[in-house]
């Protein structure tokens, strides 16, 4: 493996990561900023809670892009540029860049998300099966208790199991473990205020998520 192109590799895909769509979104669709209410976090759950739909489902759709394309172009093109005959381990390498992007960004001051959308684009592209099987499980505890935190960590947490025990030890597993591990710590909050009961359910609106009133013009 040439060290120099999974370098280039892995730098690129840190950056496409640092694009924080929440926020980049949320100005194109006239929203406030994500990070001035609700969670304050940079997430499609939380441009839900402004009221738009539409800029939430961008928001999940791009987050879930960026972390699917440095995959897919390692897988495309890594051979030729020198990532080996056998790129999982450079796929693997990218996606924890993309997804350390979007928690440390570089364009936003180094303050992400969570990366549950980034860290599922990554998945479905490593391995489409677990990364269904991930979403299965995030979407069956989000049907019975309406908690997107409580969803994403219990779906962090079984994914590297699945892979395990599935498709055994491998080049995905580290990075599957780290963004595992990443995602369960940022949402230490989230933890918190479900052992509280103060945690916001899906679809709860902010009533400072709306965007700030101009002032009437003369």
């Amino acid at each position: 493996m040439n060290p120099l192109a999974l370098a280039v590799a892995v730098l690129l895909a840190y950056l496409l990561g640092s694009l924080s769509f929440a926020v980049i979104v949320s100005r194109a669709f006239g929203l406030a900023d994500p990070r001035s209410y609700g969670s304050k976090n940079p997430g499609a759950t939380n441009v839900l809670r402004s009221g738009s739909k539409p800029a939430a489902i961008a928001t999940l759709l791009l987050d879930a892009f960026k972390g699917a394309l440095p995959v897919l172009l390692v897988r495309a093109f890594g051979t030729r540029l020198g990532l080996g005959a056998d790129t999982q381990a450079a796929e693997a390498t990218v996606a924890l860049a993309a997804f350390a992007g979007h928690l440390w960004p570089v364009f936003f001051g180094f303050k992400g998300g969570k990366g549950v959308a980034t860290a599922a684009g990554a998945l479905l592209a490593l391995n489409p099966l677990l990364g269904l099987a991930t979403l299965a499980s995030f979407a069956l505890i989000v049907a019975f208790f309406r908690y997107v935190s409580l969803a994403s960590i219990v779906a962090a947490a079984f994914a590297p199991f699945y892979q395990l025990l599935i498709w055994g030890m491998g080049p995905l597993v580290p990075a599957i473990v780290a963004m595992s591990l990443l995602l369960v710590w940022k949402h230490g909050p989230n933890i918190r205020k479900l052992l509280d009961g103060s945690e916001n359910k899906l679809g709860q609106k902010s009533a400072a998520a709306a965007a700030p009133t101009r002032r009437p013009t003369r």
